[in-house]
């Protein structure tokens, strides 16, 4: 099953394709920045019933030619990975007629370690592929901590952080694109927007995740994602919860029907609004909590 931050490591490239040759820098090897991109078909089918298909699949031009850059996520070492990327690689070379290059993204040490090794294809006396990936993965990413480094390149940020997401720099990385997004944001909220939804996929299931719906939970308005969306609901309801578990307990000490301190917190810490409403309506002619309760199939604290 295909994740979330499978998805953001290679569609950062779609978003920015010129990120590449800015974060190939990092590896040693100097690509020209791409004077345009296109976007290709990631299936890379040939007959039936066999499907194959890259993650992220670019057409880069250049000044100095054009390549075919094709993206590849991965999140463990595959044994059977290095025979399909060289397939890739021969298939959209037959294909387009352009030189391939295979970029492997991993957030995971290990994996981006197993990853850069070259395969040699072939008996070992004669070899006739080799298989050289770039590999991007932690350490070959830098930590951008600093709110003006993180303007100045925001798609190699939400990368820093997606690739640093369970390093102890995460949360400086985080805390620096967040205030860069912002002034993003008020130029362009759909880009922005998309660079939040990418830093959130990306961050998976982490702690960092977690930091990360914090700081954009601070302004709702500026975060429009489905974790935002989410927060709102989830506020809404807790706002009509807390609304509704006051009036409930106000109406009760006005008709002097008694409350013990179990039933305050049972009360109080309901978080379901409907059920709230619904003691509330029995509680105009109830003559004890206990008749509340049961109204909604629950025993009363009486029947404990």
């Amino acid at each position: 099953m295909v994740s979330s931050s499978h998805e953001a490591l290679h569609r950062i490239f779609q978003q920015d394709p010129g990120l590449f040759a800015r974060a190939a820098r990092h590896l040693g090897v100097a690509f020209p920045p791409p004077v345009s991109a296109t976007e290709l078909s990631t299936d890379l089918t040939e007959t039936q019933p066999l499907e194959r298909r890259v993650d992220t699949l670019l057409r880069m031009d250049t000044e100095d030619g054009s390549f075919l850059l094709a993206v590849e996520s991965q999140g463990r070492p595959a044994p059977d990975k290095p025979a399909s990327w060289a397939y890739y690689l021969s298939y959209v070379y037959a294909k387009y007629r352009v030189p391939p290059v295979l970029l492997v993204v991993c957030a995971d040490r290990a994996t981006a370690a197993w990853a850069a090794r070259q395969v040699d294809i072939g008996p070992r006396q004669w070899p006739s592929l080799t298989l050289r990936p770039l590999v991007l993965g932690p350490d070959d990413v830098p930590v951008i901590d600093s709110p003006d480094e993180a303007a100045r390149d925001i798609p190699l940020t939400v990368l820093s952080a997606a690739l640093h997401r369970r390093d102890p720099g995460a949360d400086a990385i985080l805390n620096a694109l967040a205030k860069a997004l912002k002034s993003v944001s008020a130029d362009d909220e759909d880009t922005a927007t998309t660079f939040i939804e990418l830093t959130e996929q990306g961050l998976g299931t982490t702690q960092a995740a977690e930091l990360w719906r914090h700081l954009m939970a601070v302004d709702l308005s500026f975060f429009q994602s489905q974790t935002a969306q989410q927060l709102r609901a989830e506020g809404r309801a807790e706002g009509r919860a807390e609304s509704r578990a006051k009036d409930l307990l106000l109406l009760l000490g006005h008709r002097g029907v008694e409350v013990s301190e179990q039933d305050r917190e049972r009360i109080v810490g309901c978080g379901d609004p409907d059920v709230l409403g619904l003691w509330f309506r029995k509680a105009l002619t109830a003559t004890s909590t206990a008749e509340i309760f049961a109204s909604a199939g629950e025993s009363g604290t009486a029947e404990r």
